[in-house]
């Protein structure tokens, strides 16, 4: 059997060459490095094997934008629940009745400050 031997140093011009990625990311994307607990690897894993294939990244990114979009939707609502609580409130701290203003009245207060 016959010995591979690695080639010698050819004259190879590098001028022209760029440092980095050979493929790029699709547009949107970014590719970094990020360190995860061994558990949530294997998490995602184990899905991608038992569906029968597929990529465990877009399984993680999807969890992560599902989390993001999740979380957005509730300082929404908190925000909303805050608006609708505060003539309430206001009415509470003033001492005044605690009965809530009418529909009308909340209506000129939200058109006044918007």
């Amino acid at each position: 059997m016959r010995k591979v031997v690695a080639e010698k140093y050819r004259d190879i011009d590098f001028s022209g060459a760029k440092r980095g990625a050979v493929l790029k990311c699709e547009p949107g994307k970014t590719k970094i490095s990020i360190r995860l607990d061994n558990a949530v690897l294997e998490y995602f894993r184990n899905i991608v094997n038992n569906a029968g294939g597929g990529n465990y990244q877009t399984l993680i990114n999807d969890a992560l934008l599902e989390y993001v979009h999740r979380r957005s939707t509730l300082e929404m609502v908190r925000e909303v629940v805050r608006d609708e609580l505060a003539p309430y409130t206001a009415s509470r701290e003033s001492g005044a009745s605690t009965k809530p203003p009418d529909k009308k009245e909340r209506r000129k207060s939200t058109t006044r400050s918007n």
